[in-house]
């Protein structure tokens, strides 16, 4: 069983698309919430309201870190996606984290943003620009089959 985690962006579906291409894999999939709203306000849900939006971002930032520390450290691959939309600086955090912990990384981003992240690019062992690349990994990882050629 390979554990992996999907870090990045939650605006898109390339998740929905990795986990639906690796069907049939011995793959378990992981990751933060990826409810917007639920994960902004978890931490004011649970330990109770602050009037300055500042602790309360950092409420909901420090509870949501408790399941990506934990989802990192017991992954045997972390995949970490950067979209188009936002500057996804925990992204980054994450994906540094994953390096520090000696984890297998996968990057995936688009052509745009290889200047920008090169430096996070040179930590992964893979770089990949779709989903679909991400399961072709995941695939040789535990088969050793590659795609087919069409």
């Amino acid at each position: 069983m390979l554990n992996v985690y999907l870090s990045g962006e939650i605006h898109t579906d390339w998740r929905e698309r990795i986990t639906e291409g690796a069907k049939g894999l011995d793959v378990a999939f992981n990751g933060p919430v990826t409810d917007h709203a639920a994960s902004d306000d978890c931490g004011v849900a649970i330990l109770g309201a602050e009037p300055d939006k500042m602790w309360h971002d950092r409420k909901g930032a420090s509870m949501n870190a408790i399941r990506t520390r934990k989802g990192i450290a017991d992954a045997d691959v972390v995949v970490v996606r950067f979209g188009d939309q936002y500057k996804q600086w925990n992204a980054a955090f994450d994906a540094g984290y994953a390096a520090a912990l000696g984890k297998s990384l996968i990057v995936l981003h688009g052509p745009d943003h290889a200047h920008a992240l090169k430096e996070v690019d040179a930590a992964a062992l893979a770089v990949a620009e779709t989903p679909e690349q991400v399961v072709d990994i995941l695939r040789y990882v535990l088969t050793g089959t590659l795609p087919a050629q069409g």
